[in-house]
């Protein structure tokens, strides 16, 4: 009488005792290939995906990409782009006055005193702000496309100049022309109280290590809005600094989110369809509402693009030192050149 064997053959049992040893092996694979690290190209193209068609985000992932050069532009006649907030451009770069009750802080003063005079002064006036008013320059950072007009403002009408220490230590290390005289240092969480308005300032340390983004009131046909303005856009070229920037991304696009920003604003109008914006609000081409006003959600979407770009910006860093030999980067950022 022949047994029918109910459980596996020997030659079975042997054989998966023989896989047994490479199981754990192939678990581990898998969950390495899992939580690999991306590709710069990986990041970039989901950058992409978040920002879909909407030209405001797709205008971010341009700026950031790697190979980004600003191109040139003609300069947009002043306008308000708010009931109480003005912007004067070169095209390269703007200044955004925001008007209170008792005066103008003005956000960026333009490359030099013949900027601010000829430029910033006239195109004030031209949109019915008397820049006799102005109270605070803000130089958002030490580049010279930001603060050389500052001490023009500080001459003429008694302004104070404000910045961020460390970007005041930046250009006293190596004083560019038209630099403004060290004045009032911006610390992190600052608020800035002129008349009906106050200004929120965040340390966004990255583009420079003294970088400062601002969040604030504005006003669209009488109804209230929150800003923000981001110090800089560019991250520099050491890695170490890119993780910087990137840390100043995440922590204000939570400041942002705390303080219900839905209106995005820059002072480099190319990084965002910003000065695109302009001329559909000055045109009415623009559909209902503002422009600049983009929604709580899609301001977070911005900085999520932002943050992915940036992880890109870091992923390509790493593959190129990977592939050829590292370059020491030169400790102190150049303040002649922004972007």
């Amino acid at each position: 009488m022949s047994v029918e064997q109910s459980g596996p053959s020997r030659r079975a049992l042997l054989g998966a005792a023989a896989l047994l040893p490479l199981l754990p092996l192939v678990g581990r694979k898998a969950e390495a290939s899992a939580t690999a690290p991306k590709s710069a190209q990986d990041y970039y193209d989901r950058a992409a995906r978040l920002a879909g068609n909407d030209p405001v985000l797709l205008a971010l992932v341009d700026a950031l990409a790697p190979d980004y050069v600003m191109p040139p532009v003609e300069a947009p006649e002043p306008l308000r782009i708010f009931d109480n907030v003005a912007v004067v451009s070169t095209g390269f770069v703007s200044a955004t006055a925001l008007l209170t009750s008792q005066g103008v802080i003005l956000i960026d003063a333009l490359g030099s005193p013949d900027d601010a005079e000829k430029i910033i002064v006239p195109q004030l006036s031209s949109v019915g702000v008397d820049p006799s008013k102005i109270k605070y320059v803000v130089a958002a950072h030490g580049h010279w496309d930001h603060f050389g007009g500052a001490q023009y403002f500080a001459d003429q009408y008694g302004a104070r100049v404000m910045m961020g220490p460390a970007d005041w230590d930046l250009i006293a290390a190596d004083p560019p022309a038209n630099a403004p005289n060290r004045d009032l240092e911006i610390s992190d969480g600052q608020r800035l109280t002129l008349g009906d308005t106050t200004v929120a300032f965040h340390h966004t340390p990255g583009h420079t290590p003294g970088t400062v983004s601002s969040i604030f009131p504005v006003r669209w046909k009488g109804r209230r809005h929150t800003a923000m303005l981001l110090g800089g856009t560019n991250p520099p070229a050491a890695t170490a600094d890119k993780r910087a920037h990137l840390s100043s991304v995440l922590a204000f696009a939570s400041r942002m989110r705390q303080a219900g920003v839905d209106v995005e604003l820059n002072n480099h109008g190319t990084c965002d369809h910003g000065l695109k914006r302009m001329e559909e609000l000055r045109s009415g081409s623009a559909e209902p509402g503002n422009p600049f006003t983009i929604g709580q959600s899609r301001a977070q979407r911005f900085m999520n693009v932002m943050e992915t770009m940036l992880r890109g910006r870091i992923a390509s860093d790493q593959e190129a030192h990977t592939a050829t030999p590292p370059v020491a980067a030169s400790p102190v950022q150049s303040t002649r050149t922004c972007c």
